[in-house]
């Protein structure tokens, strides 16, 4: 298979330090990594996230890659959380912005939001039964039950 599973997926922030303190709130953790740019200022910093310790990066703005803009297009991640209703609660308490409601997809119990972070990346979140049945099979799902 040529695709195994994202390894990294990085947001852009104009102001890391207060990006870092606006997720390590959300996720609970602090980051595990930290780079400095050429001006001593953070430039990457890593969070290690979820079952399978997918790292979700902040990087400086000014290293956003050439033609790319910042704003709410592109691709769109979605993470898996076990309270759909309570995590949109808590992103927009923690000062995001909703991109897309609470949406059922069909009738099979995925259910997908959107939210937009304070520095214009989407963060997307949803109910995954696929993603349960996956962590549950290798003995890492640790859910709500």
């Amino acid at each position: 298979m040529t695709l195994r599973g994202f390894a990294t997926l990085n947001h852009w922030a104009d102001d890391v330090p207060a990006a870092v303190d606006w997720y390590a709130e959300l996720l609970g953790v602090a980051p595990y990594f930290q780079r400095p740019g050429p001006d001593g200022r953070p430039a990457y910093v890593e969070f290690r996230v979820g079952d399978l310790e997918a790292e979700l990066g902040i990087v400086d703005a000014r290293f956003r890659p050439a033609g790319a803009s910042p704003g709410t297009g592109g691709p769109l991640v979605y993470w898996h959380v076990d309270d759909l209703a309570g995590t949109v609660d808590r992103l927009l308490a923690l000062g995001a912005t909703l991109h897309e409601p609470v949406t059922p997809r069909g009738d099979t119990g995925f259910v997908t939001a959107s939210v937009v972070d304070p520095w214009g990346n989407v963060l997307g979140v949803m109910a995954n039964p696929h993603y349960v049945q996956v962590i549950e099979a290798v003995g890492r799902y640790e859910g709500a039950r």
